[in-house]
């Protein structure tokens, strides 16, 4: 009984970003800008502790946590900017997988050429979908509302 109501409240949040987009990326936003700012706080702290045994290391890990405060509060005051970031980094991913495609193809790694080709295609995908998360918020909360109706029809019907 609870899965189902579980189920039901996805279904029905998903919907809901589905029609409010930045209502999906907002709260992403401010809670992964409060986990980075957490981690920039750990980083901060961790390096000034480092800094009797290497200083080195415990210069890199206060430089580190210097960048993720400040990601942290930009992601919390500034959700376009947590879309931004995210862009990049499914561009960076789709570059990485359009490598291992090509590697893939020109290797024939498994005995065929098809996860090469199927790794190309995905990578293309994911460049595509991280210029649109990068250029707009939208995208990005249509992908949230999506996956919270997609997992919740899933819960829906799953038997335990």
């Amino acid at each position: 009984m609870q899965k189902m109501g579980s189920a039901i409240i996805l279904i029905i949040l998903g919907l809901i970003v589905l029609a409010f987009p930045i209502l999906g990326v907002v709260p992403a936003a401010v809670i992964t800008g409060f986990l980075v700012l957490i981690l920039g706080m750990g980083l901060l702290f961790g390096g000034i502790a480092e800094m009797g045994e290497s200083a080195g290391l415990g210069i890199i890990e206060i430089i580190l946590g210097i960048i993720a405060l400040i990601l942290g509060i930009g992601f919390i005051f500034n959700p376009a900017l947590f879309s931004l970031v995210a862009g990049y980094l499914v561009i960076i991913v789709g570059l990485f997988l359009i490598i291992a495609g090509i590697v893939g193809i020109i290797s024939k790694a498994g005995n065929s050429r098809w996860n090469g080709v199927v790794a190309l295609i995905i990578g293309i995908l994911y460049i595509v979908l991280g210029y649109l998360f990068k250029t707009s918020p939208v995208y990005l909360g249509i992908l949230i509302g999506l996956w919270l109706l997609i997992v919740g029809i899933m819960m829906l019907f799953q038997r335990d």
